[in-house]
């Protein structure tokens, strides 16, 4: 094995030291790792979930039936809207904020509405059908899975 002082070729400086030996880089370019492959938006079969929550109904059921009716217009297949069980949140306190008088109690709710919709498409196309004006008030998740 031999090393050459002071040759420098095209990846020769690491940094400000200068290269030294070949050794350096017969070992980093041998050494096998796993790359990562770059996440690529192609025209392939996506299976996608879109997870609506709000807590107004009226303006969950608007967006869904906006969603709905732009990938129909695709021809997409959907499925969906799939209600899920509604959450309701409770708070129950008393009214006074001292220990005196009368033991009177506020109780608080809130509910939160869920509504699931899947479909079969490429990504370029749901892009095209979530650009809708979406409801204030309204969460929308997108999950997309590979099928």
């Amino acid at each position: 094995m031999h090393c050459c002082i002071g040759a420098v070729s095209g990846a020769a400086l690491l940094g400000n030291v200068p290269y030294l030996c070949p050794l350096k880089d017969i070992l980093q370019a041998g050494v096998p790792y796993k790359t990562e492959k770059p996440i690529t938006l192609d025209n392939t079969e996506h299976r996608i979930r879109i997870t609506l929550t709000s807590q107004n109904v009226y303006s969950l059921e608007k967006v869904c039936e906006q969603l709905i009716n732009g990938a129909k217009e695709k021809n997409l297949v959907v499925k969906g809207p799939i209600r899920m069980p509604t959450k309701i949140l409770r708070i129950t306190t008393r009214k006074t904020p001292c220990g005196e008088g009368s033991k009177t109690w506020d109780r608080f709710q809130m509910r939160i509405h869920k509504r699931l919709i899947n479909m079969h498409s490429p990504s370029d196309v749901l892009k095209q059908i979530t650009s809708i004006s979406i409801e204030p008030g309204v969460d929308v998740e997108v999950t997309i899975n590979d099928s």
